[in-house]
C-alpha cells in the first residue's frame, strides 16, 4: 500500500515549494506530476528568463492583483519576495533588479531555476513520479483519505492540489485542478484567459506588425459613446480622450503584432478588455502617442514645426514625431495628404492631427487563446479556503495553492510571487497539522 503524510497534486513552483517544505518539516511528501518532467511552465516564463517576484510594497504588491489581492495577504506575510530571494540564494541561485522592481535570475535562465528547485526537492527527500495524472480525490467523511491515479490509489491525510490553472496548456496546465475541486463540492469561479495579447479590427495593426512603441498611455473604453464606428478613429468625437468612470489606463511599452497589439500594457489591460468582451461589448483601446504633452502644449509644438518646416511636405514633418512605420497610418487615419506641404495645412487638418496623437483608437475584436496567455483568471473560489493556511473550508487536510485560485496578478513577477508563497504556506501548513 502506497502511503503517505502528504500528498501533493503538481510539479509547477507552487508545488515543488509545498512539496519541499512539507518534507523539511518533517512529512514523507509524494509529489505527482502528469508530465515527465517538473517545472515545465517555470522554464518558458518570462520568455525564459523568469520574472520571479518584484520588489514592490506588501500594499503596492497587493494592489496588483485587483479585488482579489486581499486574499493574498496571509501568504505574503508568512513568506515574501525577500523570503524568497534569501531561498533562492541558498540554492545557488543568484537575482538581479531591473526596471519596474522585477527580478530576474541573474543569468536570465529559467531553466536553470527549475534544476535548482528540482533539485532541492529531491535532496531533502520528496518521492517524485511523473507521467501520472490524477484523475479522484478520496474523501471519508469530509476529510481527505488520498487520491487515485492511473487507476493507482495512494493514501495520504494531506492532500495538496496545485496543478495549476489553463494557460500554457502543453505544459500540463490543463484544468485537472479545477475539476478534482469541484468533484468534492467547490465552487469554481468562471476561467478565463489573463494577460494575454489582443486582436484588432482593421488591417492598421497589421500593417505595423513588429513596431514598439515605448513611454505612450493606453486606455480601455467600453462601449464607447457616439461618435467615429470605425476600428481606427482620427478623431475622438463625443466623449473620446476624457477618462470616464472605470476606465483603465496604462503606461509603457506595446507592441503591434500580425493580429494586433501585445506588450507588456497591453497584456496588464487585457484582464478589462477581456471582461468586457466576454459580456459581449464592444471594447476599443485608445493610444496617447505623446503623454508627456498635454494638448496646448503639443498644439504649440505642432504650430512650431510648422513654422519652422514650412516648405517641407506632410510626411517629412511627421518624421520628427513618430516612427516611421507610423507616419503613412497617421496621414490614412487624419485624412492629410503626406505630400501636402506643411505650411499649407489647414486649422481643422491641424486639429485632427492633434486628436490623433492624442487618441489613436484601436477596435479589439477578441483576444488571444489560453495558449498565448501568461495566467488564468477565475478559479476555485477564496471564499472556501482559509488564507491563513490554504485549506479547504469544505474537505479536512485538503489544501491549495497556485494558478488554479481565483486570485491573478498583472506583469512583473507578482503571479509567480503568489504561486511560491501560497505552495509555502500550504506546505508548512500541512506540517503544522501533522
Amino acid at each position: 500500500m502506497s502511503r503517505y503524510d502528504l500528498i501533493v497534486i503538481g510539479g509547477g513552483p507552487a508545488g515543488i515549494m509545498a512539496a519541499g517544505q512539507a518534507t523539511e518539516q518533517g512529512l514523507s511528501t509524494l509529489l505527482l506530476e502528469k508530465k515527465s518532467q517538473l517545472g515545465r511552465k517555470l522554464s518558458i516564463t518570462g520568455k525564459g528568463r523568469c520574472n520571479l517576484t518584484n520588489i514592490a510594497s506588501l500594499p503596492d504588491f497587493l494592489d496588483h492583483f485587483g479585488k482579489n489581492g486581499r486574499f493574498l495577504r496571509q501568504p505574503f506575510n508568512r513568506f515574501f519576495s525577500p523570503d524568497l530571494a534569501s531561498f533562492l540564494a541558498d540554492l545557488g541561485v543568484d537575482i538581479k533588479t531591473e526596471r519596474g522592481g522585477r527580478v530576474f535570475p541573474a543569468d536570465d535562465n529559467a531553466p536553470a531555476v527549475t534544476k535548482a528547485l528540482v533539485r532541492w526537492i529531491h535532496t531533502v527527500g520528496v518521492t517524485v513520479i511523473s507521467g501520472l495524472s490524477v484523475d479522484k480525490l478520496l474523501v471519508k467523511d469530509n476529510r481527505i483519505a488520498g487520491v487515485r491515479a492511473n487507476n493507482r490509489e495512494f493514501f495520504a491525510r494531506r492532500v495538496i492540489i496545485a496543478t495549476g490553472g489553463l494557460s500554457y496548456p502543453a505544459t500540463g496546465s490543463t484544468g485537472d485542478g479545477y475539476l478534482l475541486a469541484q468533484s468534492v463540492g467547490h465552487q469554481v469561479i468562471p476561467t478565463r484567459p489573463a494577460l494575454v495579447p489582443l486582436e484588432t479590427a482593421g488591417k492598421v495593426a497589421q500593417s505595423l506588425q513588429g513596431l514598439s512603441l515605448r513611454n505612450i498611455r493606453v486606455r480601455v473604453e467600453v462601449d464607447s459613446s457616439s461618435g467615429e464606428s470605425g476600428a481606427e478613429g482620427a478623431s475622438r468625437g463625443k466623449g473620446k480622450g476624457k477618462k470616464q468612470k472605470g476606465q483603465k489606463e496604462q503606461f509603457g511599452e506595446m507592441i503591434f503584432t500580425h493580429f494586433g497589439i501585445s506588450g507588456p500594457i497591453i497584456l496588464t489591460i487585457s484582464r478589462q478588455v477581456v471582461d468586457a468582451l466576454q459580456m459581449r461589448k464592444r471594447v476599443f483601446l485608445t493610444l496617447d502617442l505623446k503623454p508627456a504633452l498635454d494638448e496646448k502644449k503639443l498644439d504649440a509644438r505642432l504650430l512650431r514645426d510648422i513654422q519652422e518646416h514650412g516648405k517641407k511636405k506632410f510626411q517629412t514633418l511627421l518624421g520628427g514625431l513618430l516612427p516611421s512605420k507610423l507616419v503613412p497610418v497617421c496621414c490614412q487615419l487624419t485624412r492629410i495628404s503626406p505630400d501636402k506641404i506643411s505650411n499649407q495645412i489647414s486649422g481643422d487638418e491641424r486639429r485632427r492631427l492633434l486628436d490623433w496623437l492624442k487618441c489613436f483608437r484601436l477596435e479589439i475584436k477578441r483576444h488571444r487563446s489560453y495558449n498565448e496567455a501568461i495566467v488564468t483568471a477565475g478559479g476555485v473560489s477564496t471564499q472556501e479556503i482559509n488564507p491563513r493556511t490554504m485549506e479547504s473550508k469544505l474537505i479536512s487536510g485538503l489544501y491549495f495553492a497556485g494558478e488554479l485560485l481565483d486570485v491573478d496578478g498583472e506583469t512583473g513577477g507578482y503571479n509567480l510571487q503568489a504561486a511560491f508563497s501560497t505552495g509555502w504556506l500550504a506546505g508548512h501548513s500541512a506540517a503544522e497539522q501533522a
